[in-house]
């Protein structure tokens, strides 16, 4: 209680205005706040764990305070476990691509959709839930990405030798990060060439977040690849940034 009284009384004082160069400006502060609770943790420790505490204050929307919680350096440390185990994964080639059927409303296949599945050497079976924000953030999206994109292409042009399967459509997820990259057209037709794939059997699937940047740069991209033939879908309709005007720019 009486570190919270000291943290209000700081953050009362941080957030009232000053005056620089003759211009009032105004901030806000996040504050961790660690316990000293005896003489076995060192003083590196304890400014470790304030600064996870800050880091939580700013996650929770700034201008706040969190007291430090051990459960939450657990956390941390799992998720330092995990982005070690998924740079070793990808090395490794530890990922399967599972394939779930799209459907008709008669029930006829029509094509299927290409989700990633880590199998995780002590875990088993990782669901992508688990995993795929991490590679987001860490930037791992962008191999993992790329390999799932070559591993469906392969699978297409395995699917083109029989009368059942070659007519399937096969989707695949795209990140934002993905579809950013400079070379990210390039990098497809390269897919589709060193595989023999079909375009026409390749669906890149894009998420709404990808419309809300640069959208004249997406959409030079999917014009490209669209007069390869390859087709587009777009996830999640409705729920994030589009609109039905945006949906009419798009090839």
């Amino acid at each position: 209680e009486q570190a919270q009284t000291i943290e209000e009384k700081l953050r009362a004082a941080m957030l009232e205005p000053f005056e620089l160069e003759g211009q009032l400006h105004k901030i806000s502060t996040s504050i961790g706040i660690v316990m000293f609770e005896g003489n076995e943790e060192g003083a590196e420790e304890l400014f470790k764990r304030a600064d996870i505490a800050m880091y939580q204050a700013k996650e929770s929307g700034r201008n706040t305070i969190r007291f430090f919680d051990k459960a939450i350096e657990m956390q941390l440390g799992q998720r330092v476990t995990l982005e070690a185990d998924l740079h070793q994964a990808i090395l490794n080639q530890e990922f399967e691509l599972y394939y779930q059927p799209q459907v008709n409303a008669a029930g006829r296949v029509l094509g299927v959709e290409a989700l990633v599945r880590w199998r995780h050497p002590q875990r088993g079976l990782v669901l992508p839930g688990e995993f795929i924000a991490l590679a987001e953030e860490t930037g791992l999206i962008l191999p993992l990405g790329q390999w799932v994109l070559e591993q469906a292409c392969r699978q297409i042009h395995r699917w083109s030798a029989s009368p059942l399967t070659s007519e399937l459509i096969v989707s695949v997820n795209l990140s934002a990060h993905q579809i950013f990259q400079p070379d990210f057209v390039a990098r497809v037709s390269n897919a589709l060439k060193a595989c023999g794939t079909n375009p026409k059997n390749l669906q890149l699937e894009l998420t709404e977040s990808v419309l809300a940047k640069n959208i004249d740069d997406v959409i030079d991209k999917m014009r490209t690849l669209v007069g390869l033939g390859v087709t587009f879908s777009l996830d999640d309709f409705g729920t994030g940034y589009s609109s039905l005007s945006v949906l009419q720019r798009l090839p």
